[in-house]
This record gives structure tokens, sequence and C-alpha cells, in this order.
């Protein structure tokens, strides 16, 4: 029986494979994606239709309205406050209106091509040499997914590297078109670094850590107590199905390898390790935020990212200083050239609901998130694959009341916590 062949860029295999390229980046970026609801199906956030729920960190826009290298505007979902209606008042008319704040993300084309090689060199069919590219493009663009994220969050590149690093330095020239949307340094009032037993507001306090200067569990005790102390704290993180989000709040707390580590090494480690199981049996059905390596502390729980945002001795970071908290203007800060060797700085990520906007636009080839083309040369025997993605990311950040009056710039739902590990 002849074998039906699915000619090259047919709309069949442009079709399938782009959706096939989608749903594995998904599948495949790691923690990043557990941080993201689903789209909000009720009519009555008809506001925000297309966008992932907004009591998760991620809030991503699915509903492909824009081209490449469009604006996508982010709706996303104010806090209600103001006094009650007491008694037998009038309430007529005097209902507060559902509020919505907006930023703007930039989307962009990314592509990644792949040759896949000779069908007579590999004794393979084009099918096969399709699922291989694909398999290639599967793992390429979730770690493209993950780590834009992830530096978009943390508001720094650092210096970290290695084969499996799809963003370029800070440094580098391409740096700003990757990320496509500014990488934005963290606010002043959402930027803490350890200081001894304690956490010391802003950057500047990078220039004089040392190695003894680690995260505890005793700094997530300090971070819920400033969360609590704050006028506009993180709004706590809302999973489908828990059923203990009001009367138990929680933030993710997203840790780099050696952080985690550092915290498994606390003589509370089993309590540590059993509130999050505790945590877990208020959800319907088990969150995949819950399984692998977690932990629980104080309403904080915390996950083991794969990559960590790191510098150096003597590097710089963009941060934000208590003079400039009001303008969110950023200066360079050396971390402290004294530092002992053998150590360095990480970036730990305290997450609450709405903290990074994800908005995707169509490619022009599939009309999907994720486009597929196919080359044959060489006589038909050589396949080159590019696949393509329209999208852009960008950390939500407000200019809220600070409870004097005055708006001052604001990281709408992360706090960047910066710690000495040792290598």
């Amino acid at each position: 029986m002849a074998e039906t062949n699915v000619a090259s860029g047919s709309s069949i295999a442009v079709k399938h494979y782009s959706a096939a390229l989608f749903a594995n980046t998904l599948k495949g970026a790691s923690a990043m994606e557990n941080l993201a609801g689903p789209v909000e199906p009720s009519a009555a956030m008809e506001k925000i239709a297309g966008q992932t729920q907004p009591g998760m960190p991620i809030v991503r826009i699915d509903n492909l309205m824009k081209n490449a290298g469009d604006i996508v505007t982010l709706d996303l979902v104010d806090t209600v406050s103001g006094e009650p209606l007491m008694g037998d008042i009038n309430r007529e008319g005097k209902g507060d209106t559902l509020s919505f704040s907006s930023m703007d993300i930039k989307i962009d084309l990314a592509s990644k091509v792949i040759d896949a090689g000779g069908s007579m060199s590999q004794q393979r069919t084009k099918h096969n040499l399709r699922e291989i590219a694909l398999a290639q493009l599967s793992g390429y663009f979730p770690r493209l997914d993950t780590q834009e994220s992830l530096v978009h969050l943390a508001g720094a590149r650092g210096s970290q590297t290695g084969t499996d690093w799809t963003i370029p330095l800070q440094s580098s020239a391409n740096f700003a078109s990757v990320m496509i949307n500014p990488v934005k340094a963290p606010t002043y009032n959402r930027h803490f670094v350890v200081n001894g037993a304690n956490l010391t507001a802003g950057g500047q306090q990078l220039g004089s850590i040392v190695s003894t200067d680690q995260l505890k569990l005793m700094h997530l005790d300090n971070l819920r107590k400033r969360l609590d102390d704050m006028d506009q704290p993180l709004q706590s993180v809302k999973l489908a199905g828990d059923r203990a989000a009001q009367t138990s709040k929680m933030w993710v707390f997203l840790a780099t390898p050696n952080q985690y580590s550092i915290l498994l090494t606390e003589g509370s480690l089993r309590a540590f390790q059993q509130n999050a199981v505790n945590r877990a049996a208020y959800l319907d059905t088990r969150h995949p935020l819950f399984a692998g390596e977690a932990g629980m502390w104080n309403g904080i729980l915390v996950i083991k990212n794969e990559r960590a945002i790191r510098f150096l001795t003597g590097e710089s970071t963009k941060i934000v200083t208590a003079v400039n908290a009001a303008t969110a203007v950023e200066t360079d800060q050396a971390i402290n050239p004294s530092l002992s060797a053998g150590y360095a700085v990480e970036r730990g990520l305290l997450l609450g609901a709405q903290a990074l906007g994800v908005a995707y636009g169509k490619t022009g080839v599939s009309g999907m998130q994720f486009g597929w083309k196919e080359h044959w040369y060489n006589f038909e025997s050589n396949l080159e694959v590019m696949g393509e993605r329209v999208c852009g990311k960008g950390k939500v950040r407000l200019s809220i009341n600070d409870g004097t009056g005055a708006k001052i710039p604001t990281d709408f739902g992360v706090i960047a916590v910066d710690s000495v590990i040792s290598l």
C-alpha cells in the first residue's frame, strides 16, 4: 500500500506542527507555566476575555487579536477598597464600579531554524525528519519562554551562562531586541537584600553584602511580616479549586537551586516540607506547583527553579535607590568587591498575582501563536525547518498610592530577594 505523503509546506503540515509546537512549549516550560492559570471563561470577566485567570502570577493573553510588531493591551484587575455602606442608608447608585488598570506589551516575531539533515544520509522519511525537527524546537522554545519570564520578573539577566541559556547577557547588543520589552530593575519598594538576620530594603545593600548573608527560613518570616504591613502588598495567589484561598492566603517564592539547597539545611526541614503537603490538601485537585521540590513557610510556597539570576563579585546590576523611588530611575550598583572568593549573589522572587503579562499575536504562516515553515534543498534531499512565535512579555508595574497620597512606581506582583550563595 502506498504511503500517504504530506508535501513540503502543505497547509496540513503547517497547521499540525504549528499547533504541536505551541502545545509542547506550554507543557515544557517548567515551573513558569504552572504560574499561569486557565483562560477565564466567565461572562462576568468579559473585560479581560482571552486572558488567563488574574489570580495567578503570570497573566497570558491568548486572543490573537494583534499582528507581529503590534502593541497588545493587558487589563489588570484592581483591588476593591473604600468604606462599606452601613445600616439602612440608601445604596442605590452608590456601587463601586469594577476597576481595571492597563499596560501595553509589545509583541514581536522570534524564529529558530533547524537543519533536519538529509533523507538519504539519515535514511528517514520526510515525516520522520519533521518529527526530529519538532523535537529540537520543542526543547528550544520552552527554554526561551522560561528564561524570558525569569529575566523580566527579576529585572536583570545576571551572568550565569551555559549551553542551555537562550537569552544573551545584558551587555550584548542583541539583548534588548531578544527581550522585546524593556527589562526593568526592581522598584525600590519591591527589592530586598539579606543582611544578617534581617532584610534591607533597596539594592544598595548589595555593595555591603557578605558571605554569611544567606537566605534562611527566618527571612521568609520577615517577608511575610512585610507583606502584612504593606499598604499595597502583593495580591495573594489563587489557584483553581483552592478552598482555602481566602482564609489561608498564599504567595509563591521562586528560589534558585542554591537558595533552595540552603533552606533544606535548616533544622525545621520536616515542617517546611510537611506544610506544603498540608496546604495542597485544600485543593480540589493536586496542582503541579506542589509537585517535585517544594516547601512552605508562613504562607509562602517555595519552589525550586532550574536556573538562577546570578551576580559575581564586582559585577554591577541596575537598581532603584531610595532617592529615586518616586521616579524609578535606575542606577548601577556593584556587588561588594570584597565578597569572599567562592561566593556570589543570586536573586529569588516572591510572586503574587498579576506579576507578569504575556501577550501573543498570530504568525502569518499559520494564524496561530506559533508557526512552522519547511524548506527542502539540495534537490529535495535535505530539510530545513523554522519554528516561529509572535509574543511579548512585560513585568507589571503600576503607580500605587503609598498611603500619603503620592503615586509610587511599584512592581505590582513581584518582590526581588537577593542573597549570597556558595559556588
